[in-house]
């Protein structure tokens, strides 16, 4: 059975990512959202075409959408891309 992004499952991975790899999704605002001046972030969804983030820079919250490079198919997909994302930044 495929896991798809439903909103369910765009609430549970970003319950996730904020509580156990809050550095991963500032680097993706670093990084992919070309804001290097990043000093938090939070991840406020996810779907198949991208995620949207909030982001600390310079004292002011900015909201954020950074995009896939692929559609993603569900959530194992969303892992994998997330995890590879980090791998690139490397």
């Amino acid at each position: 059975m495929v896991d798809s992004l439903t909103p369910e499952v765009s609430d549970r991975i970003c319950k996730h990512m904020n509580k156990d790899h809050s550095d991963a999704i500032v680097l993706y605002a670093r990084v992919f959202g070309k804001t290097p001046e990043a000093t938090s972030a939070q991840m406020l969804a996810i779907d198949a075409e991208g995620m949207n983030l909030t982001v600390q820079a310079n004292g002011t919250d900015i909201p954020m959408r950074i995009s896939f490079d692929h559609t993603l198919v569900d959530a194992k997909d969303a892992h994998h891309t997330l995890v590879s994302m980090i791998e690139q930044t490397k």
